[in-house]
């Protein structure tokens, strides 16, 4: 069966927690406004969707030929859930809007191949919750594309509301990483239910 609420959380939790996407976001949207910060979020989801692309591939391809790998992975799943779990809860909001010029298209896409958040994001929500239930092609397709743009969300969010969320984070911090540390713990315990 698959666990729309626990998947719903696990990918908005992974999506707005700070990360390389969502600060830089938020630092160009802080430095340039929201309208010259688009082009680099844009880029940032073109670059999403093709990492989720490959790494559906890749776990598909590995969940059907290796069916007894379905344990390792909710292992690993949950471990690196329990870790997301404790940065969050340890973090602090120490951001810094540095000057510059405005992040392109390009460099908003190419960060995609080098940001590991989201290699583990789609990997772990794939073979976690996906995987187990739908098999064909086009449900494959249509959770890449969710999960692409649930993932890429996130930066748009924190471009957005840029010097709101420091303010709120500033004021909030170990309630809101209390919280999402905490809802981060369920998902994890709730693979193994």
């Amino acid at each position: 069966m698959f666990r729309l609420y626990d998947f719903l959380i696990y990918c908005f939790i992974t999506a707005y927690t700070p990360g390389a996407n969502n600060l830089l976001s938020m630092s160009n949207a802080i430095r340039l406004g929201f309208r010259r910060s688009v082009r680099f979020n844009l880029g940032i989801l073109a670059g999403f969707t093709v990492v989720m692309s490959i790494c559906t591939a890749f776990s598909a391809t590995l969940y059907s030929f290796l069916p007894k790998v379905k344990i390792v992975m909710q292992i690993l799943g949950a471990a690196y859930m329990l870790h997301l779990a404790w940065k969050v809860w340890k973090s602090s909001n120490e951001l810094s809007a540095d000057g510059g010029k405005e992040a392109s298209f390009l460099s908003g896409m190419v960060l995609q191949f080098a940001n590991p958040k989201i290699y583990i994001y789609a990997i772990t929500a794939m073979s976690l919750y996906i995987l187990p239930v739908y098999h064909s092609a086009a449900p494959l397709i249509g959770f890449t594309a969710i999960l692409s743009l649930i993932g890429a969300s996130g930066s748009f969010a924190w471009a957005l509301f840029g010097a709101a969320f420091c303010k709120f984070f500033s004021k909030h911090t170990k309630l809101v990483n209390a919280i999402m540390a905490l809802l981060l713990i369920y998902c994890a315990v709730s693979l193994f239910l």
